[in-house]
């Protein structure tokens, strides 16, 4: 197999992981349980219980950090989509560009966001999304130092580069 399929393949296997992780978090008989209450009024519940605000979410974590979890949620929200900045590249050629990857770490985030709004499985919260993102930026940033070091590193043995350099 060339090298771009098995990084599609372990780009593959931790989307599914993600959704896993985040979706389907739940017991299989819980889950099953809110499938099966689901109405069109879980959605008007999803509304009132999702933030919309900003920095509201984080600004929580920081203020009650001695009582919550909160640096495992801030940590975890950034965490989890390293991968996802630092893999998009190798996955798609047009996502060594940082705009395309972040808008296709976005349109991911954005739409585990949505189901958990629409579906009871999870809350809606747009500091999850900014985290989130934020987190595929610093993947991203490590993918970058990586090639610029494999493409030094690679000039050093070539000659190409002097000491001065």
């Amino acid at each position: 197999m060339q090298k771009r399929t098995w990084w599609k393949l372990f780009f593959a296997i931790y989307i599914l992981v993600v959704i896993k992780v985040i979706i389907f978090k739940y017991p299989c008989e819980k889950l099953l349980m809110i499938a099966a209450a689901w109405r069109r009024d879980v959605i008007f519940e999803g509304l009132g219980t999702a933030n919309f605000e900003p920095f509201k979410t984080i600004k929580m974590y920081i203020d009650y950090s001695y009582k919550l979890n909160s640096v495992e949620n801030l940590a975890g929200n950034l965490l989890v989509f390293v991968p996802f900045g630092f893999l998009f590249p190798y996955v798609a050629k047009e996502g060594e560009r940082f705009f395309v990857m972040l808008l296709n770490a976005f349109v991911f985030v954005l739409g585990i966001e949505m189901f958990q709004l629409f579906s009871a499985f999870g809350a809606f919260d747009v500091d999850d999304i900014l985290l989130n993102c934020v987190g595929a930026c610093l993947g991203f940033g490590s993918y970058r130092l990586i090639q610029h070091w494999r493409r030094k590193r690679k000039g050093l043995s070539d000659g190409k580069f002097t000491e001065k350099d």
